[in-house]
């Protein structure tokens, strides 16, 4: 009886043990993917930021521009 108890409690922890790897091999691919998901949405985020920030700046740049020039002409 006591092998029997043995064998049994060795097949259900090697059944539960089997279950836990291809579980945590299943969460891990999902968080590489999500991962992956996110650091695509950061750069993503990023570069459209910067080419906000150039435009933005591109803009000031071209309205300072004539204000000197009308400034100049005003003073002559």
């Amino acid at each position: 009886m006591a092998l029997t108890n043995f064998i049994l409690t060795v097949a259900g922890v090697g059944a539960v043990v089997l279950l836990f790897r291809s579980d945590v091999k299943h969460s891990a691919a999902i968080f590489r993917r999500n991962v992956r998901q996110i650091r695509q949405w950061l750069e993503e985020e990023s570069s459209s930021t910067s080419k906000a920030a150039e435009k933005v700046k591109h803009k000031e740049l071209e309205s300072q521009v004539p204000q000197k020039d009308v400034n100049k002409e005003g003073k002559h």
